[in-house]
C-alpha cells in the first residue's frame, strides 16, 4: 500500500511537471513564427526576445493599439516606423502597413537591431525602445543609467523600468521554455 501511494505520488508529480511546460507554452506563445524567425536572423536578432517584446507590448494582437497611438504587434510609432520602413526601402501606409503582422515584425526588429548597434546591450535597447533614443542617450550622458546597462533599475520612467524588467524577465521564461 505505502509504494502504491509513493509511486501514485511519482506519477502525479510528473504529470503536473510536464503539463506546467505545456502550460507555460500557451502563455508564453511563440505565434508568427514565420515571420518572427525570418527576420530575426536576418537583422542577427534573438527571436525569444522578440516573443518577449511582443508578448509584453500586444499580447499577440495584431490589431493592437495603445492610448499613446503605439500600433500593432511590435506596438510601433507610426513616425518611427514610417522613418525606419524609409531608411529599408519599404513601403509605408499610415494606418495600414502597421496592422499588417508581417511589416509590424520586420519594422520592429529591424528597429531593434538599430537599437542594438547604437547600445549593444539588451537591457538599454529594450528602455531606447520603450523611452526612445533621446532619453537614453540623456539619461547616460547625465549618469542615471550606464551604457552597459549594469544599473539599469534607476531608468526615471516608471512605465519604462517596469516595461524593462517585465521583458527581461519574460525573455529569461522563453529561453527556459525553448531553447534546445
Amino acid at each position: 500500500m505505502k509504494k502504491a501511494i509513493i509511486c501514485l505520488s511519482i506519477i502525479i508529480v510528473f504529470i503536473i511537471a510536464i503539463n506546467s511546460k505545456y502550460i507555460l507554452k500557451m502563455i508564453y506563445k511563440i505565434d508568427y513564427k514565420d515571420y518572427v524567425e525570418k527576420y530575426a536572423q536576418e537583422y542577427e536578432i534573438d527571436p525569444l526576445l522578440v516573443y518577449s517584446i511582443i508578448k509584453v507590448e500586444s499580447n499577440f494582437k495584431e490589431e493592437a493599439t495603445s492610448h499613446k497611438g503605439a500600433i500593432g504587434l511590435m506596438q510601433l510609432m507610426d513616425k518611427t516606423a514610417k522613418e525606419i520602413a524609409q531608411n529599408n526601402v519599404m513601403e509605408f501606409e499610415t494606418g495600414v502597413t502597421l496592422y499588417n503582422p508581417e511589416k509590424n515584425i520586420k519594422l520592429g526588429i529591424i528597429y531593434l537591431a538599430d537599437l542594438e548597434k547604437i547600445f549593444n546591450n539588451i537591457p538599454v535597447m529594450l528602455a531606447a525602445y520603450n523611452a526612445g533614443i533621446g532619453n537614453v542617450n540623456k539619461w547616460i550622458e547625465e549618469g542615471i543609467i550606464k551604457s552597459d546597462g549594469s544599473n539599469i533599475e534607476n531608468i526615471p520612467f516608471k512605465e519604462t523600468n517596469t516595461y524593462v524588467r517585465k521583458i527581461l524577465k519574460d525573455y529569461k521564461i522563453y529561453k527556459k521554455l525553448y531553447e534546445d
